[in-house]
């Protein structure tokens, strides 16, 4: 049967269904919020999967075009197909949004599935699909510590604006997500235009608050809904036994449990561990010791296994948090609030448009940066219709950065949120398409990782472009904050700079990224139950110490961009034209463009505002291409001095193309500083001649002289083609200009444009 829930949030309606649709799922609902609708499911699988050391959540958004009434642009494929990278990026801010709140101890896979249904354009879906997977989870019956909402916050005019339509994020220098209890921040996800610390601040706190109308209502369907199913809990212990291997088992971690609480400190902290590899030697000597005392105990090799297993690394956590707490001791022994080396290089490619290398620690990405046409944009599509991008930041992850040997395969989900990440923390400083009209290419290729690549990229990201030449505002750096916290989150200390062992329970992974100026990014998860005030503003106080610190170390290697661009990078040159004269560029069918391309190699991009964009390789056919266009678009006045060919011969004058597409007629009696009695005796269609225009009429002809020119005086030599005396082959007065080119296309300068010839 089915049950309507609905509530009033941010002065909009909001309605939860459920009982009605996918009635064989552990749970559904439907949300809708304006006239944006979103189903979630969730399902927990009927077995435990053996052997995972994680817990086993699948979180899939479907972006579905029917919901925005769109069929595919491809002529060969209708169907969706691969998710785009924002439905990737949007799954994963619900999956850390939810995950935290998960009791641990069951191994059976969970699958949540968030599909789109209808978007109204107005209402965005990514905070309606995160309420509608919190709604779906609190009603399923499995363990998940619910429920929790999340809201969007924007920034006009320095007024926050709470889950604002799209035309009102257009507007916005913030774009922030948050998600969590009406008490505790669990995720945040922002995009901000150097936003200061002060204020980011104020905004989490302030969407926090926001929260609770869309919580009120989840729980009023949690009260009003009785899962169908405990799904829960693991298959209880029945038989003698089950009883007895769960007694065994617990017998066995004892065991394990009292050797590594009177050893691992003595291992782990004995001496400071400076690399990733010596504390993985030091885990392994771990592991090595417990596995011969178990055996000096008689344990068989299968108990033994689980013993390591279960305990080793989970005990390891705990020591290194409880070391953090009790005496601010990090296993490297750095501070906590002490960044690990850092070093930056510019240029180190020969050919490339701008390279880089950062490090910090271990951590090392190489960022290279390629320049190119307008025309080489990403072109998009998806529920909110088709755009284009020409900023595009990616993000590789070999295995050999982490010292493994695995198959590559295609680019992951982590992939793309650590590229997404890195590119939202540059693109505020990235100059516009009328600045900088180039199309931009950035890969960062981590080198080495041990903790935070994506901030080490945003880094390298930074100086590859100001060693490409691009003219960005300012440069932006990153840093990861960790937390090491108890289980009631009593006691706590914000860590700089976390790496390897720093990510355990009651850890959190808050990355921060920004200019002197202000913030530009903030991607937050966290293993704990959520994060309070004080954490929060502790965590953006000291990332600001960090962040002032790493942009030292980026203005050390380049203290700006480059002047001048690589050698090898494409020249490209912009200006305006008159959109009317657009139609004169291209031509009919493309003939006029067409030509200009095939001459000088260039690519040519013209947009409706009649911004020209031309770019090539060699500088010299890049003017050349300028020169053109802009002869093409020309707009000519009385008194005018231009050097032309003849094109075209009657008696009582001579038609001069003035450019690619005008013409200007000579009368015969201003061809010669004499009497001429018909222009084929002074000159041929072909030849090079210079005029002045004497008048432009009402209707855009031109009149042209050529007397009084010096450069024309080759041509009177001997008095050529002087008339004997009798009258002009034309007849007197003025001519009919029914024999002259007419225009054709949308834009004609004059009465002869030739670009309809």
């Amino acid at each position: 049967m089915e049950k309507v829930f609905t509530g009033e949030w941010l002065g909009r309606p909001l309605t939860i269904k459920t009982g009605k649709v996918a009635l064989q799922a552990d749970a559904a609902v439907w949300v809708q919020y304006g006239e944006t609708v979103v189903q979630a499911t969730v399902v927990q699988s009927k077995t435990e999967r053996e052997g995972v050391d994680f817990f086993p959540l699948m979180v899939d958004f479907e972006e579905k075009l029917y919901a925005a009434g769109i069929i595919k642009g491809s002529r060969w494929v209708k169907r969706e197909g691969r998710p785009t990278d924002l439905s990737i990026l949007t799954g994963r801010m619900i999956d850390r949004s939810i995950r935290p709140l998960f009791e641990p101890g069951d191994n059976r896979d969970i699958q949540v599935i968030i599909t789109t249904l209808a978007v109204d354009q107005e209402n965005d879906y990514d905070i309606i699909a995160l309420i509608a997977a919190s709604a779906v989870l609190s009603i399923s019956g499995l363990k998940w510590n619910g429920p929790i909402g999340g809201v969007r916050v924007g920034l006009i005019e320095d007024k926050f604006v709470f889950n604002p339509t799209y035309a009102e994020q257009a507007k916005s220098s913030l774009d922030l997500i948050v998600a969590g209890t009406t008490e505790k921040v669990i995720m945040i996800d922002a995009g901000a235009n150097e936003v200061p610390e002060d204020v980011m601040l104020k905004a989490i706190l302030a969407g926090r608050d926001q929260m609770k109308g869309a919580i009120d209502l989840i729980n009023e369907l949690k009260n009003g809904v009785t899962p169908k199913k405990i799904s829960g809990d693991v298959k209880k212990i029945g038989t003698p036994e089950e009883q007895q291997a769960a007694e065994t088992k617990q017998a066995l971690l004892t065991i394990g449990e009292t050797w590594l609480k009177a050893n691992i400190k003595k291992i782990l902290f004995d001496k400071v561990y400076y690399t990733k590899g010596e504390r993985k030697l030091a885990v392994g000597a771990i592991k090595e010791q417990l596995e011969v005392y178990l055996i000096s105990q008689g344990l068989t090799e299968d108990k033994r296994g689980f013993i390591i297993k279960k305990l080793v690394e989970k005990m390891i956590d705990a020591e290194v948090t409880d070391a953090v707490l009790k005496d601010k001791r990090r296993v490297d022994g750095r501070a906590i609030d002490e960044i690990r080396p850092l070093s930056a290089e510019v240029a180190i490619l020969p050919r490339d448009h701008g390279t880089s290398l950062f490090s910090r620690g271990e951590t090392q990405v190489m960022s290279i940066v390629t320049l190119g046409a307008p025309g080489l944009e990403q072109s998009l599509e998806g529920l909110e219709g088709q755009s284009k991008k020409r900023y595009m930041h990616h993000y590789n992850f070999p295995p050999y950065s982490v010292g493994e040997a695995s198959p590559l395969r295609s680019t992951g989900r982590r992939e793309i949120g650590h590229g997404a990440l890195a590119e939202k923390a540059l693109l505020p400083v990235v100059p516009t398409k009328e600045e900088f009209p180039y199309t931009i290419r950035i890969v960062s290729e981590t080198l080495g990782s041990n903790g935070s690549s994506s901030m080490a990229s945003a880094c390298a990201s930074t100086l590859a472009l100001m060693d490409a030449g691009v003219p960005i505002k300012r440069p932006v750096a990153g840093i990861a904050m960790g937390l090491a916290s108890n289980k009631d989150m009593s006691k706590w200390a914000v860590l700089t700079d976390i790496q390897d062992l720093e990510d355990g329970d009651g850890g959190m992974d808050f990355k921060i990224t920004g200019t002197e100026k202000g913030l530009t990014a903030i991607q937050l998860d966290t293993k704990t139950i959520g994060l309070s005030d004080t954490i929060i503003t502790q965590t953006l106080t000291q990332g600001r110490a960090a962040l002032n610190q790493i942009l030292g170390v980026i203005k050390s290697a380049i203290a700006e961009p480059r002047a001048e661009l690589s050698k090898y990078a494409p020249r490209l040159i912009s200006f305006s034209v008159d959109p009317e004269k657009i139609g004169a560029i291209i031509g009919p069918g493309g003939k006029i463009i067409n030509k200009i391309i095939d001459e000088t190699g260039v690519s040519i991009d013209i947009e409706d505002s009649g911004l020209v964009m031309i770019c090539g390789t060699d500088a010299a056919m890049v003017d050349e291409a300028v020169r053109q266009v802009k002869e093409i678009v020309h707009v000519f006045a009385a008194g005018e001095i231009v050097k032309g060919k003849v094109v075209r011969l009657l008696d009582f004058g001579a038609f001069v193309a003035l450019n690619t597409s005008q013409d200007g007629m000579v009368h015969v009696s201003e061809l010669a500083p004499y009497r001429v009695e018909k222009p084929s005796d002074l000159i041929a269609v072909g030849d090079i001649v210079t005029v002045k225009i004497k008048e432009i009429d009402d209707q855009g002809r031109v009149s042209l002289t050529m007397k009084g020119l010096e450069e024309n005086a080759h041509l009177w030599k001997d008095e050529k083609g002087k008339s004997n005396g009798t009258s002009f082959g034309g007849g007197s007065g003025r001519p009919s200009f029914g024999g002259g080119r007419r225009p054709s296309g949308p834009a004609r300068p004059s009465r002869f444009d030739r670009s309809g010839q």
